[in-house]
C-alpha cells in the first residue's frame, strides 16, 4: 500500500508566505502597542513651526501617537492577508495578535516587579534619568486602561476591516483592489483611532477632556486613511512580488479559496 507524502510546512510556499505575513503584522502591531504610550508632535519632528491648529478647541501642534508609524504596515498586511487566506486566516492572525500583546504586557510588568539592581537605578543620571526603575515602570507599565482600550479598539477594528473588505469584493470581484483595501481601512480605523482613545484617556484614569479625546483621536485618524491611500502602489507591488513568488496558478487558487466566506 502506497505511503501518501506529505509535504514539509517549511517547503510549502503558501504555508511559508501565510508565516511570514502574519509574523510581520504581529511584529508591528506589538511594537506599536508599546511605543504608542508616546505622543508626540509633528511639526517640530519636522523642523518646522507649530501649525496652530484649532481643532474641538484645542490648539498647537498636531499630536500623534507614536504607534501610527507602524500601524498603517499592520493595516497593509491585514489586507494581504484578506487577499490570499480570506476571513479565517485574518481571524486566526487577529486572535492571536492580541493574545501576544497581551502576553507582552504581561512579561513587562513581571519585569517591573523583579528588584532593580542597585547600580543599575541611577546609571543614566548623569543623560537626564535619575531613576531607571522608574523610567522603565512608566514606559513598559501602561496602564490596565490603556491595554484595555489598545486590545479592545484593535480587536474590533480587525473584524470590521475583513467583514468590509469581503462585502467590496463581493461587490467588485476582482477588479479595484485598491477600493476595498482602502475602504475596509478608512471604515474600520474611524472605530479603532476613536476607541482606543476613548477607553484610555477618557474613561481611564487620565480623564482627558472631550474637545482634547475629538482632537487627537480626529487628527490620528486623517493620518492612518492618508497612510492607506499612500500605500496603494505597495499594495500592488507586494501582489505583483507574491504572485512572482507562488506563481500565477498558486496565488489565483489562494485567491479563489480566499473568496469563500467562511
Amino acid at each position: 500500500m502506497a505511503t501518501a507524502v506529505v509535504e514539509h510546512p517549511v517547503e510549502n510556499r503558501a504555508a511559508k508566505l501565510f508565516l511570514v505575513l502574519a509574523a510581520f503584522l504581529v511584529c508591528n502591531a506589538i511594537i506599536a502597542e508599546f511605543v504608542g504610550v508616546k505622543i508626540f508632535a509633528l511639526e517640530p519632528t519636522l523642523g518646522l513651526e507649530p501649525l496652530n491648529w484649532n481643532l474641538f478647541g484645542q490648539s498647537g501642534s498636531l499630536s500623534f501617537t507614536s504607534g501610527v508609524l507602524l500601524w498603517p504596515f499592520v493595516f497593509l498586511m491585514t489586507d494581504v492577508i484578506n487577499e490570499y487566506f480570506g476571513t479565517r486566516g485574518v481571524r486566526f492572525i487577529s486572535w492571536l495578535t492580541v493574545a501576544l500583546i497581551v502576553y507582552g504586557f504581561l512579561a513587562a510588568y513581571a519585569a517591573i516587579a523583579l528588584t532593580p539592581a542597585g547600580f543599575w537605578v541611577a546609571v543614566n543620571s548623569g543623560r537626564g534619568v535619575p531613576d531607571m526603575q522608574a523610567a522603565f515602570s512608566n514606559i513598559f507599565g501602561q496602564g490596565m486602561w490603556t491595554i484595555a482600550g489598545s486590545v479592545t479598539a484593535f480587536l474590533i477594528g480587525q473584524l470590521i476591516d475583513v467583514a468590509v473588505f469581503h462585502r467590496i469584493r463581493m461587490v467588485t470581484g476582482e477588479r479595484w483592489i485598491w477600493l476595498r483595501a482602502t475602504g475596509s481601512t478608512a471604515v474600520s480605523q474611524l472605530v479603532d483611532s476613536f476607541v482606543v482613545l476613548y477607553i484610555a484617556f477618557v474613561i481611564g484614569p487620565q480623564k482627558w477632556p472631550m474637545s482634547l479625546f475629538l482632537a487627537v483621536a480626529s487628527v490620528n485618524y486623517v493620518y492612518k486613511l492618508l497612510m492607506a491611500f499612500a500605500l496603494i502602489p505597495l499594495i500592488y507591488l507586494t501582489r505583483q512580488a507574491i504572485k512572482g513568488y507562488l506563481g500565477a496558478h498558486t496565488a489565483q487558487q489562494l485567491e479563489a479559496a480566499a473568496r469563500v466566506v467562511r
